[in-house]
């Protein structure tokens, strides 16, 4: 019995110090840099698609490519699917595990709204309304399960799963019939190449969709995610200079521009701090103030580290308010940081869970701090 994972990769990294786990470039074939990793562009390959299918063209390079592995594995080079205790599986827990669930991948993700609501947020949803048609075309006994999970709020994320080498063949069969068709039916002119790598994003969902038509016994775990990504270390250390030179509407401006770019530099597995989340609401609460006030907290407040204290300070306190009141430490550091009614609302607004406690939690942040500086 022999496992082996393929890290996905397309920049160098530090390979874990285990055999089983293979680093594959992926778009390699159009790389301007070369690792001296497997590519994925020998043999029978879509390398040159991977910025449409971004991981995906390493999925199909284990498919028609890899013939001597009893199972095989994707992972990449930042997550690593471990246990409970958050250390990476060995070789000896994957073929234990193996021998009694059909897949392992990630714990599934609750979204706050529908899967297709979260979806249109950030893309076009005719392509994934098109996914669907197709595959009530192609694989009319999934269509039911389709429709039912496109509209509730659950997924897996990240490709990430293991498998028998059979198991994994037949997704790979499956998968890539519908996105090839999709492909066909898709406008491939994208904005950038965040919306650009659509068949990716779209197959994170379908392997929900498999596993739970296919009734597969799935060990869902932790994902280790290791390091930071470059996009985000560089929004962290722009923003760091817009503080220290006050300002807030460059700052915005900059921040809006990173977004249309990169939409997922706030969600979870590229904002592992939090601290992105963290300057958009510095940089929101600093313009709301001068737009009440005429000046911000940037006027007191202008190093990165003590901003982000500030703002995590500002939410501990929120999270108390909307969970029923804040003690009494917690309103004599609002008062002593000098925290505004227009940043505490805006902390509030992003805790409330629902728009009756988002009212309750107002009148309770009246009676804490009044609204000015």
């Amino acid at each position: 019995m022999s496992v082996r994972i393929f890290a996905m990769t397309h920049k160098r990294f530090t390979v874990p110090d285990d055999p089983m786990y293979v680093p594959l470039h992926v778009g390699h074939a159009q790389a301007k840099e070369d690792f001296g990793y497997q590519g994925d562009d020998t043999g029978d390959n879509i390398s040159h698609l991977n910025c449409y299918y971004a991981e995906l063209s390493g999925v199909y390079w284990v498919w028609k490519n890899v013939h001597e592995a009893d199972y095989v594995g994707i992972c990449h080079y930042r997550r690593f699917l471990t246990g409970e205790d958050g250390y990476v599986f060995s070789e000896k827990e994957y073929e234990a595990l193996l021998q009694e669930y059909d897949i392992i991948t990630t714990k599934q993700l609750e979204l706050p709204g529908s899967y297709h609501y979260g979806f249109s947020a950030h893309h076009n949803s005719g392509t994934l309304d098109e996914t669907g048609k197709i595959i009530k075309e192609l694989y009319p006994e999934y269509h039911d399960a389709f429709v039912r999970l496109v509209n509730g709020n659950k997924t897996y994320f990240g490709n990430i799963m293991v498998a028998s080498k059979a198991l994994f063949d037949e997704y790979a069969a499956w998968l890539f019939a519908i996105l090839f068709e999709l492909q066909k039916r898709t406008d491939l002119t994208f904005a950038d190449d965040y919306h650009r790598r659509v068949f990716g994003f779209i197959s994170e969902f379908l392997l929900y969709v498999w596993v739970t038509v296919r009734g597969l016994r799935a060990y869902e775990c932790r994902v280790a995610i290791i390091g930071e990504k470059t996009e985000t270390r560089e929004i962290k250390e722009k923003m760091a200079v817009f503080f220290r030179n006050g300002d807030a509407r460059g700052a915005k401006d900059y921040f809006a521009e990173c977004l249309k770019v990169r939409p997922d530099v706030l969600m979870e597995a590229s904002d592992i701090t939090g601290e992105c989340k963290l300057c958009l609401q510095a940089v929101s609460t600093a313009n709301l103030e001068l737009d009440a006030y005429g000046h911000s907290f940037l006027e007191r407040l202008r190093e990165y580290d003590e901003i982000i204290r500030f703002f995590r300070g500002i939410n501990d306190t929120a999270m108390k308010i909307v969970k029923g009141g804040a003690d009494g430490q917690s309103v004599d550091w609002l008062k002593q940081n000098q925290v505004s009614g227009i940043a505490l609302r805006a902390a509030v607004r992003i805790h409330a869970p629902n728009d009756k406690v988002l009212q309750q939690a107002y009148r309770a942040a009246e009676q804490i701090c009044v609204d000015k500086l």
